[in-house]
């Protein structure tokens, strides 16, 4: 299993994706027609072969505009593991006893969101593209913009609890991984990227609250971010009310 996909659900679409691409050096991005169904609009951005997703509600009562508003605001909402063997990661969700809320199988890919009531923190999908490389939500031309100018990855997935620990064996078991304790929480380690679970003090609070971002060229992403007032430490941007931590490419 690898991360594969973080959302931000937020009020409005284009402004926010927007400063992601200039604050991140993104180019590129897929308004997936499909997620009217969900009564949302979207853009995928791709980082690399990962991906960076923000939904915002064009309809009223959906499921991210009401998590928004139980977060009071623009927040993290989903994350998207991709799978390697869909049926038996779904013959052990079902054994488990989590609801299974939206699915999908189609010939290029098959995924499945979960209950948050049954897993706990934001909402978890398990998706299996075939082949492996592909990514559907994406769109058909994502590759062609995938080497962005300064975003190479996605790498960790911060989500905050009140129960950290709690929060991150379920999560494990959900995903049928383990997770160990860390200086900063409990971890997942998936391959590659990282699930960190960290503790809150309150429920309202818990979700997907931080992102680790590699980065060719941090320095020149916190200038960015400076000007359009988005960042909150030397290298940390806080954008949807997600920090992103910004961490320099192993291989730039």
């Amino acid at each position: 299993m690898r991360l594969r996909q973080l959302v931000l659900a937020a009020a409005e679409l284009d402004p926010l994706a927007d400063k992601v691409r200039d604050i991140f050096g993104i180019e590129g991005g897929y308004p997936d027609p499909g997620v009217e169904f969900f009564g949302l609009q979207n853009m995928v951005l791709p980082i690399g072969d990962t991906f960076l997703e923000i939904v915002s509600p064009i309809q009223e009562n959906t499921a991210a505009g009401r998590y928004r508003d139980r977060r009071g605001g623009d927040c993290g909402y989903m994350v998207m593991v991709q799978s390697d063997d869909y049926r038996r990661d779904r013959d052990r969700v079902e054994a488990l006893g989590v609801r299974i809320v939206w699915s999908a199988e189609l010939d290029d890919i098959s995924g499945m969101h979960l209950h948050p009531r049954d897993t706990g923190g934001p909402l978890l999908s398990l998706d299996q593209p075939i082949p492996a490389e592909s990514w559907r939500w994406a769109g058909p031309d994502w590759q062609d913009h995938s080497h962005t100018a300064n975003a190479r990855a996605l790498i960790v997935a911060e989500i905050a609890d009140p129960e950290p620990e709690q929060r991150a064996r379920r999560w494990a078991e959900v995903l049928d991984q383990e997770c160990r304790r860390s200086d900063t929480g409990w971890e997942i380690q998936l391959e590659p990227g990282t699930l960190r679970f960290a503790a809150c003090e309150a429920a309202s609070d818990a979700g997907l609250v931080g992102i680790d971002l590699s980065l060719r060229d941090p320095a020149t992403a916190a200038e960015r971010a400076e000007a359009h007032g988005a960042l909150v430490a030397p290298t940390t941007v806080e954008l949807a009310g997600v920090r992103f931590h910004l961490r320099e490419a192993h291989n730039p």
